[in-house]
């Protein structure tokens, strides 16, 4: 008995020195996260929580000023499964709801941005070999990971707060712009769970990134199925949980608590698996490779082909499946706008013949071409990684030279995105022409503007390949472009920016097909701007050292 009562305290005490010992230097990893993400982590927080907001918010009222239009557009919206698939139902028809109906998709939206974030300080550095030197350090177990967790869940609750808050500016309900914050902050808890765990299964950042988007991929498709059903399924996913918060329509707080046990949950399987495997290892083993190369691996198109054909492949069916439901979603839009003097207005602006429903698809292909280019500058964006990792250095010191090297990656880059855009046209020129008994003259409408999207996500790629070729430490830099792109295109004019600062971003001057009159000047001067900065970046990394 005395021999218990002494030790029992020691022992404890040892438990406790022991995880104090997995968490230490927490603290600094955090502040590195920190200071490497002081660019990005706020990019995406005023974006979200700020930006996106002012937009839906603040055009409810021009577009439905009366209780009649809101009344109006939510029967027309419940009586379309395809919008209800995308966005979920309207639970209430005022101001506040609806308002917030198409920001349902930033459940969605944040959910990416937790992913990204928590596999970059996690799997990405274990990849690199940079956490196994910090681990060599008195550095603990688990201190990487909690400060990737803090650093991703606390951005989304300063972004579902900033949200809330830029919806009480417009006199919005508070029980209601609070509900809405609360569900965006808690999707974003609930994913960074699941990128944690994602980050100890595999080896690869890239397959731990792909697991995480996946397994959103599959929530957002329980959630969109169950919606335009009965809505049981909805509740398997969380972005279904969010939904059913019901912000300004009798909010059930109840919801959160779902939230709340999925992220413990899924944050204490990730410290468990953290614990059961090695510094730089995962949990699935990887498949090894063939002893010998194929003929097809044998030149620089058929290694890049290797590299690529996964990512084009999944951009590729996920363009497709937007493409679906974009189609299904645009037959009907008249009944909802009903006579809206602003989109009356916005029409006769536009020219040509356009309809409700055309100006609904020419947005929706434009919205997949800025999808488009962001495959297209991930592709781009491969020459600077292999740069980096010290693989393509031995590929060029053969018989490849590094002109040749750089265009089999770009010939993905270029031809890649154009693949996938065309097979989104054809998508929403099936389901659009099917639903509304025309698919002769719908299909090669959309496809058309499928097709002037391409010189846009090719500008976007150029951006890519110029930094790579003349500055390549900030070659990731193209992703801000991107991003300053989808600000100007999609809040620019909303928010009074100059015209000169509008004239920058590239969609925004092709051609609005089907519906709007057809110019080729622009789509000629964009081609031509995006061969220039293809030809300057190759000049650039024709002419500097590797690094």
């Amino acid at each position: 008995m005395t021999t218990a009562s002494v030790t029992g305290p020691r022992d404890a005490a040892g438990v406790r020195a022991g995880l104090t010992a997995d968490f230490a230097g927490a603290l600094h990893l955090l502040r590195l996260c920190l200071r490497r993400d002081r660019v990005v982590l706020p990019l995406w927080t005023v974006i979200i929580g700020v930006l996106m907001p002012i937009t839906y918010a603040g055009s409810i009222k021009s577009v439905y000023p009366t209780p009649t239009d809101l009344a109006k557009f939510a029967a027309a919206t419940a009586a379309s499964p395809a919008q209800i698939a995308m966005y979920g139902p309207i639970f209430n028809p005022s101001p506040g709801a609806v308002a917030i109906w198409k920001a349902g998709a930033l459940y969605t939206v944040i959910a990416v941005a937790v992913i990204l974030t928590v596999i970059r300080h996690t799997r990405a550095e274990e990849e690199s070999g940079r956490a196994e030197l910090i681990d060599s350090t008195a550095v603990g177990r688990y201190s990487g990971l909690t400060a990737a967790i803090v650093v991703a869940a606390g951005a989304s609750i300063v972004t579902g707060t900033a949200f809330a808050v830029v919806l009480r500016m417009f006199d919005l309900p508070p029980a209601g712009s609070i509900g809405y914050g609360a569900a965006l902050a808690a999707s974003g808890l609930v994913f960074t769970g699941v990128a944690a765990v994602a980050a100890q299964l595999t080896t690869s950042a890239r397959t731990a990134r792909g697991v995480a988007l996946g397994a959103l991929g599959v929530f957002f498709a329980l959630r969109a199925v169950g919606d335009a059903g009965s809505g049981t399924l909805s509740w398997w996913s969380p972005q279904g949980w969010s939904l059913q918060l019901r912000p300004f329509a009798e909010e059930r707080w109840w919801v959160l608590l779902l939230h709340v046990a999925a992220t413990a949950a899924s944050t204490a399987a990730a410290y468990v698996l953290l614990r059961r495997r090695d510094v730089g290892g995962g949990l699935i083993a990887e498949r090894p490779g063939g002893e010998t190369a194929g003929p097809a691996l044998a030149g620089p198109v058929g290694l890049a082909w290797r590299m690529h054909r996964g990512t084009l492949l999944a951009w590729t069916v996920a363009l497709l499946l937007y493409g679906l439901l974009f189609g299904s979603a645009a037959h009907g839009l008249g009944n909802q706008l009903g006579d809206s003097r602003t989109i009356n207005d916005f029409l006769a602006r536009l020219g040509g013949n356009a309809t409700v429903e055309d100006v609904f698809v020419a947005f929706a292909l434009t919205m997949l071409g800025i999808a488009a280019s962001a495959y297209a500058i991930s592709a781009a964006l491969r020459l600077h990684y292999e740069e980096a990792a010290q693989r393509g250095e031995p590929v060029i010191a053969g018989a490849v030279g590094r002109v040749r090297w750089a265009l089999s990656h770009l010939l993905f880059a270029v031809l890649g995105p154009a693949v996938a855009i065309v097979v989104a046209g054809v998508a929403v020129g099936v389901t659009y022409g099917a639903s509304v008994g025309d698919i002769s003259d719908k299909l090669p409408a959309t496809v058309a503007g499928a097709l002037v999207q391409l010189p846009a996500i090719w500008i976007a790629a150029g951006v890519a390949v110029a930094l790579f070729g003349l500055l390549p430490r900030l070659a990731p830099a193209a992703w801000a472009v991107y991003v300053a792109f989808i600000l100007i295109f999609t809040v620019g004019s909303l928010a009074g920016l100059p015209a000169w600062v509008l004239d920058l971003e590239p969609f925004g001057h092709l051609p609005k097909l089907p519906g709007g009159a057809f110019d080729p000047a622009p789509i000629v001067w964009e081609s031509v701007i995006a061969a220039a900065l293809v030809t300057v970046g190759l000049i650039g990394f024709r002419r500097r050292d590797l690094r």
